[in-house]
């Protein structure tokens, strides 16, 4: 069991088929916070809304969650726009605390705004029709991963995603990203915090930005990714967290600057 200060996970999309449920339960199982900022998009209202979908691996989520309250854990469950319901619900329930945002402190005195990140893409916030379009061909590739890797395993080949690959690559995609993370950027700044930890488009990463730490903490259906502070304060990024590979929580780390 690792034990961290805190950790950061979000777009879980609890409900869809590319929900990596496993991998996510092997990770909260070998590791242990004191606080766990769940940073929206924990379940898909809008794909369930097109369909009922739901294992049991994604309710043994939840109640791995709530246990983890229950033995001591902080949650903090700020909600994104795919459980923006949730929003009608904030407060305190037990240790669940419900927010639009928050600021946490590290250890060694820093202090970020924890924010989804969907406030600041417009196309979610002023053209929701075009918003829902986009996330159904998101969805199509994602689907279009199963019959990919399996042709890629019996070939010997290493899994690899196609929605990943597509983001990557696609230009105007990856000029949305860096838009996106200026935009975030200067949103936290007049909140006069040190830097930003958010989620909401699926790229794990942590670089600073003039000066400014950003923090994706990435997602659970393409990196399987999160965010960790140790009890120094220092703030690292787990990625592929592979439920199948009993190492996976060991993979290599990536620092943070303390700047």
């Amino acid at each position: 069991m690792k034990r961290y200060r805190t950790a950061w996970i979000s777009d879980v999309h609890l409900g869809t088929k590319g929900c990596a449920a496993e991998a996510l339960l092997a990770f909260l199982r070998t590791h242990a916070f004191e606080t766990l900022y769940i940073v929206g998009d924990l379940i898909d209202i809008w794909q369930l809304r097109r369909g009922i979908y739901w294992p049991q691996a994604h309710n043994d989520v939840i109640q791995k969650i709530l246990r983890a309250g229950r033995k001591g854990t902080r949650i903090v469950y700020i909600p994104g726009n795919h459980d923006e319901f949730v929003l009608g619900y904030l407060g305190n329930y037990g240790a669940v605390e419900i927010e639009p945002h928050a600021v946490h402190e590290t250890a060694d005195g820093r202090r970020l705004l924890v924010m989804h990140g969907h406030e600041l893409d417009t196309v979610v916030q002023n053209v929701k029709w075009l918003a829902f379009v986009g996330d159904m061909g998101y969805q199509a590739l994602l689907v279009l991963n199963g019959p990919v890797n399996w042709v890629r395993r019996r070939m010997g080949l290493a899994p690899w995603s196609l929605s990943a690959a597509v983001k990557r690559n696609v230009k105007s995609a990856v000029s949305f990203i860096g838009a996106f993370e200026k935009a975030v950027v200067r949103y936290a700044e007049a909140s006069h915090v040190r830097g930003v930890v958010c989620g909401h488009i699926h790229s794990p990463v942590i670089r600073s930005i003039g000066g400014f730490d950003y923090y994706n903490c990435g997602d659970w259906v393409e990196s399987c990714s999160a965010l960790v502070e140790d009890f120094d304060g220092r703030i690292s990024l787990l990625t592929d967290l592979v439920a199948e590979e009993p190492e996976a929580e060991a993979l290599a780390e990536e620092p943070a600057t303390a700047g």
